[in-house]
């Protein structure tokens, strides 16, 4: 059901028919959501279009088996509101996605905010008029929205990714995409399955399926470090724990670099002795969660001796729990630094590779050649049947949501053309030509709503600032703009994300420019130096 904002908020209707509000946010996910309460409660009529039926973004479209969050729920609801955290209580450390959702539906109705989303909307163009200082969103149906801002809350990984495989279109069986699962799901009890990808979310997936498929084969191009995840009900006093330190837990969260619970230790891994170090390596093995990755010695972290050793470790942990050793060596990654990737979390991922009816196959050594009406062909010639046959290959980071509408600027400049080369922005949430035009999914870093949330009311505040201060449109600067390109480009040499071909750098689509899509810097220095620019009358910007 389609729901317009324009009954139940100041919006006002044009003598063209088009919906006019001061702010068009596009998605309503946790940065939609939270853009929408922030905007009323400052005093301005707002739009959301949501190309699904639901709220909840990624909590709403990856509904696959086993998809949950890989960090501790009571890190990842909002904390904007002390009401809000006492009334949920978290079922799971690591909530999974039907929880989630049910979460992210409750602040919506909590918050009255579904009066200002427009469902089954997908913005198809996004145009600047100069002369009027107004932003035209067209969607897909026709329906169209003005406003002077333009907040794109369209997550970071929202844009999935399947490769242009020759005969895709001639298969008959049942296929999808892990980010476009039916909510009706998929019968695949006694089925022959295919799945091509063994990143985050098919980590997740496998173990799950392979409880009731007849057959499953895995396609696996590039093996990962993947941890246990090692999930558990949160008990009565846990969670009376929980809530009564939540500030202490999201002080915590503010101080790290990835927003995450979870600090390093500040000693190198070479400046203990061996029987130390591996009794820490065993004993964040043996926690949940991020600690083996965000806790551990310092130096793991950094390209080098340390992070070898450390990766070591894991290859070996992964070697122990499978038992043929040829397999083992298959899902033992060789090509990239511990770390390099974010870290998948799985419970028991590499056990399912002991099941007789669980195949691996390696397509770097043989690639899929092409899709058949019954299934798949290997280069070599070897052919599948599925009766079902999953895409968990992934998503075009960043940049690709923005890609999929058509956004013109100032003189008809198309962002998607000016990005062909990279992100072109200052601090990851504007781009030159394009007046109060912010794009926030470009720059969020870490544990995501712990990142999203400072980031939109920056944002927020920013639109009242222009508001309050009788200006009528914001960009940056040019020069602001190459120099924080160039801040990327060097920032980025120095981290080990940039060291690995995955959709940090864009490396996983075909013909995407290997740039650095999100801020070098930690958490806590893009929060000061977005301060700083505030606090210098935006600084960077230019105020019209």
């Amino acid at each position: 059901m389609v729901i317009s904002a324009q009954e139940s908020s100041a919006a006002t209707q044009s003598a063209d028919g088009i919906e006019e509000v001061d702010v068009i946010v596009i998605g309503a996910g946790v940065t939609g959501l939270y853009s929408l309460y922030r905007l009323r409660n400052l005093g301005f009529t707002a739009i959301s279009f949501e190309e699904g039926d639901g709220v909840g973004g990624t909590w709403y479209w990856n509904r696959y088996p086993g998809a949950r969050f890989d960090s501790e729920s009571y890190t990842y609801g909002y904390f904007f509101s002390e009401e809000l955290l006492q009334e949920w209580e978290w079922k799971e450390h690591y909530s999974a996605q039907p929880e989630n959702e049910r979460y992210l539906n409750y602040v919506a109705d909590k918050f009255d905010l579904r009066r200002h989303i427009r469902f089954e909307s997908r913005v198809a163009s996004l145009v600047y008029n100069e002369a009027s200082n107004r932003w035209t969103a067209t969607t897909d149906d026709g329906y169209q929205a003005r406003s002077q801002f333009v907040i794109t809350a369209i997550g970071i990984l929202s844009a999935r990714y399947v490769p242009d495989f020759e005969g895709l279109e001639s298969y008959e069986g049942v296929w999808t995409h892990t980010n476009r699962w039916p909510k009706e799901g998929i019968d695949m009890v006694g089925k022959r399955v295919g799945i091509i990808g063994t990143g985050a979310t098919a980590v997740q997936l496998i173990p799950e399926i392979a409880k009731d498929v007849a057959h499953l084969t895995v396609f696996q191009r590039t093996p990962n470090f993947c941890v246990p995840l090692r999930n558990s009900v949160i008990d009565d006093d846990t969670q009376a724990y929980i809530k009564s330190h939540y500030p202490e837990i999201y002080a915590q969260c503010m101080s790290t670099a990835g927003s995450f619970m979870h600090m390093f230790d500040p000693r190198s891994a070479f400046s203990v002795s061996e029987e130390e170090k591996m009794e820490q390596y065993e004993r964040l093995w043996a926690e949940p969660g991020f600690k083996k990755w965000l806790a551990n010695f310092y130096d793991v972290m950094m390209p080098g001796e340390a992070n070898e050793d450390y990766a070591e470790f894991v290859r070996n942990k992964i070697r122990e729990r499978v038992h043929d050793p040829e397999v083992a060596e298959m899902l033992v990654p060789k090509n990239h630094m511990f770390g390099s990737k974010r870290l998948p979390c799985e419970s028991g991922y590499y056990e399912v590779y002991n099941q007789d009816n669980v195949r691996l196959v390696d397509v770097r050594q043989d690639p899929i050649a092409r899709i058949t009406p019954r299934g798949l062909q290997l280069t070599g010639g070897e052919d599948f049947e599925f009766d079902a046959l999953i895409f968990a290959t992934g998503y075009d980071a960043v940049t690709g949501p923005l890609n999929l509408i058509h956004i013109e600027g100032i003189g008809g400049e198309v962002l998607k053309e000016k990005f062909a080369n990279g992100p072109r922005t200052f601090m990851g949430m504007s781009s030159y030509g394009y007046p109060n035009l912010f794009t926030i999914n470009a720059a969020s870093v870490g544990n995501f709503p712990r990142s999203a949330e400072p980031l939109v009311e920056w944002v927020t505040d920013t639109v009242a600032y222009v508001r309050d201060n009788g200006h009528s449109r914001i960009q940056p600067t040019k020069q602001a703009e190459d120099d924080w390109v160039q801040h990327m480009r060097e920032g980025g040499e120095k981290i080990l994300r940039t060291q690995a071909d995955s959709w940090f750098v864009g490396a996983n689509i075909p013909g995407k420019a290997r740039v650095l899509l999100t801020a070098p810097d930690t958490a806590p220095v893009m929060r000061a130096k977005r301060a700083e620019v505030a606090a210098n009358d935006y600084e960077g910007f230019t105020l019209d």
